[in-house]
């Protein structure tokens, strides 16, 4: 049991202020910071930091002992590595389209690649390693997202409500075949566009959306995503592929689980999200890095329907989002400021514990204690008894809790 010093990464869709206030920096930072990251990724893995003060990574740590660090289960099952990444992520401005391929689409993928003697730091690389990346994102503010495919009967109303001359072919594209091969259709014609005819449709769609913004018309959130994403990338597909996409206000505590082949994009807002540590991402747009056309092409589920947003489950640690990945699972505890009642966290693999608001104090069957503050985060190894959490102070306080999935 043993608190971790993580690593910040200063992309520039961050906040210069979200991550700073978190664990007590001077706000606002020079720079944007967009990720917290908390685990062994080998990009930027964590600290551990012993009771003498020193501070050893993570990822060594798991590498000379992945027994005693990841539990029997867990370092037979992911190669002695950790399977899951835990990140703090503070969305100022949208993030690239994208999807993740699952375990049998990665492993191919990364096979050919090296095959192909492509190095795995490249920048047109598609699969640097050979593992799935499912995700699941949890609110701490309101937060923004597209995700999943709309149900095409109610992408042609959107797109009927915005309707342009030029326009018009596309969406007798989709009506004619309201389905998921309607939608493969439409996706591949539009990212497939050339920039001329791109250049001249989607000054017409912007206005279109202006107009029906002025209006106060059905779809008014959705278009004021299309022309924060056009002001943004003029000239992208993306643009008009985020037409096709559930657009999703999440609430704190609400999360939406991202498996192989969604498409998805975040937009705004502060969250909690672990993933399958994994690096694998093919780009759809609204990003100047790689988009592989063809292979997302292969990546992408055109299954359509309303995404669904979890609220989480009672479990033995606090609500339980529940996905069915293998790689993770997270939970949720939180405490009024008149419950002080403790919570045991057991557990055969290895967990990190994650205090977003107020403080706790953290005490393992052994007799070792240690203070939990907001933004701060420990690491129990497989090996590590039980540990009792329980709130200090007079303020509310909330946890969150990693652990792999399979352990």
């Amino acid at each position: 049991m043993e608190l971790l010093r993580n690593a910040v990464r200063p992309y520039a869709w961050g906040s210069r202020t979200t991550i700073p206030e978190l664990l007590g920096r001077p706000v606002p930072a020079p720079h944007p910071e967009a990720e917290l990251w908390m685990g062994a990724h080998p990009g930027d893995p964590s600290k551990v930091v012993g009771a003498d003060g020193v501070e050893r990574s993570l990822l060594e740590l798991v590498e000379a002992d992945p027994v005693a660090q990841l539990g029997e289960t867990c370092a037979g099952t992911w190669g002695n590595r950790l399977p899951f990444l835990l990140k703090i992520l503070a969305a100022e401005e949208p993030l690239s389209m994208q999807a993740h391929p699952s375990a049998d689409q990665a492993a191919e993928g990364y096979a050919r690649e090296e095959a192909a003697g492509i190095p795995r730091d490249a920048a047109n690389r598609n699969y640097p390693d050979p593992t799935a990346k499912p995700e699941l994102v949890c609110a701490l503010t309101e937060f923004h997202a597209l995700a999943g495919f709309r149900d095409p009967t109610r992408t042609v109303k959107l797109l009927n409500a915005i309707e342009t001359p030029g326009l018009a072919k596309y969406t007798s594209l989709l009506a004619a075949q309201p389905d998921s091969d309607g939608l493969r259709a439409l996706f591949t014609t539009w990212i497939t566009l050339p920039q001329a005819t791109l250049d001249e449709l989607l000054p017409e769609v912007l206005d279109a959306c202006v107009a029906h913004v002025k209006e106060h018309g059905e779809f008014n959130t959705e278009c004021r995503t299309i022309l924060g994403l056009g002001e943004a990338h003029p000239r992208d597909a993306g643009v008009l592929a985020a037409l096709l996409l559930n657009r999703l206000v999440l609430r704190a505590g609400e999360a939406i689980y991202l498996p192989a082949g969604n498409l998805h994009l975040y937009l705004h807002g502060t969250a909690v999200e672990i993933l399958a540590n994994s690096d694998n991402i093919l780009r759809c747009g609204l990003t100047p890095k790689h988009v592989d056309v063809p292979e997302l092409l292969r990546v992408v589920d055109f299954n359509a329907a309303e995404m669904p947003v979890l609220k989480g489950e009672e479990g033995d640690c606090g609500a339980v989002y529940r996905t069915g990945a293998p790689e993770f699972e997270l939970s949720r505890v939180e405490w009024t400021a008149s419950d002080r009642e403790p919570v045991v966290a057991g557990s055969s693999g290895p967990q990190i514990l994650l205090c977003t608001e107020g403080a706790l104090r953290v005490r393992a069957e052994d007799g070792r204690e240690l203070a939990l503050n907001r933004g701060q985060s420990i690491w129990l190894a497989a090996a590590d008894p039980d540990v009792q959490i329980t709130p200090t102070g007079t303020q509310p306080a909330q946890l969150f809790r990693a652990t792999a999935g399979t352990c």
